[in-house]
């Protein structure tokens, strides 16, 4: 009977993996089915033009790369401070619990409820107006829960004798942070970071509401007031404003361009990610 009940649990979860796959592979092969007819040297160098009908996403994937260079400057130090408060500097398990609650619930905030608070903080109470700044200030906030969570998985993992040889050497706190477990911890933190650059990297509905007009921007002028194109907001405008034909293609190809940059981000922190629970289980 139990034999009966294992081998069921098994077959279930193999069909639900399968399923999972499955859907997965679907939707990557309707974009790139799609999508493909679109991509050429000029689409990816030229700007937007006809409000999308022609040219190419070159302003949108630099702004995109932008912003999410400034959400990189932005989560870095605050995940990693984030991180070592939970892990090394607070002694309570309460404290810690409540920190790690916290980051869990700011992970499932909704990104619409992220843009509207962006809207009224930095765009109008600060007075940034839409800009990069203050799109690249949003989606690093958002990433906190990701990086800091990852750093935290790696800090975890690091074998005990790390932490004895330190004490032995007398070690004080800041020290053993810097010369043991930072340098011990690097690949969680980019690992982390990569993540949450692939999430970040998607988002629409923050950077509509601070970062990112359709159309008549190119490279950053300031940084206030300075808006820049992006490949989600252009998929999101095109698929529902455009009514020419001709911007079904570039539609799909615009959301292949978008699909490529995040699997590349994700692919890269996979390695390190498993490597970290690998370390994790042997303790």
């Amino acid at each position: 009977m139990r034999r009966a009940l294992d081998r069921g649990l098994i077959l279930a979860g193999g069909i639900c993996a399968a399923l999972a796959a499955g859907v997965l592979a679907t939707i990557l092969g309707a974009i790139t089915w799609r999508g493909a007819s679109a991509i050429s040297w000029p689409f990816l160098t030229e700007q937007i033009q006809r409000a999308g009908a022609s040219g190419g996403v070159l302003f949108n994937i630099s702004g995109t790369l932008i912003l999410l260079g400034a959400a990189l400057l932005v989560s870095l130090p605050v995940a990693s401070a984030l991180a070592l408060l939970h892990s090394v500097y607070l002694r309570s398990e309460r404290a810690r619990q409540r920190l790690w609650m916290l980051l869990a619930v700011w992970s499932g905030v909704p990104s619409i409820v992220f843009g509207l608070f962006g809207l009224m903080l930095f765009v109008k109470t600060f007075g940034w107006g839409k800009s990069w700044l203050s799109g690249g200030v949003l989606l690093g906030m958002m990433m906190l829960p990701t990086v800091s969570v990852a750093l935290i998985e790696r800090i975890h993992s690091l074998p005990r004798k790390y932490g004895e040889a330190a004490a032995a050497l007398g070690l004080s706190q800041s020290q053993v942070i810097w010369s043991v477990i930072l340098p011990q911890c690097a690949n969680g933190l980019v690992t982390g970071l990569l993540l949450g650059l692939a999430r970040a990297a998607g988002e629409t509905a923050p950077i509509m509401f601070t970062a990112t007009i359709f159309s008549g921007a190119a490279l950053p002028h300031g940084i206030q007031d300075s808006p820049v194109l992006t490949l989600p907001y252009h998929i999101f405008v095109l698929s529902q404003d455009s009514l020419d034909p001709a911007a079904g293609a570039r539609v799909w190809g615009a959301a292949l361009v978008l699909l490529g940059l995040v699997m590349a981000l994700s692919l890269v922190a996979l390695p390190a990610r498993l490597r970290i629970h690998e370390e994790a289980l042997r303790g």
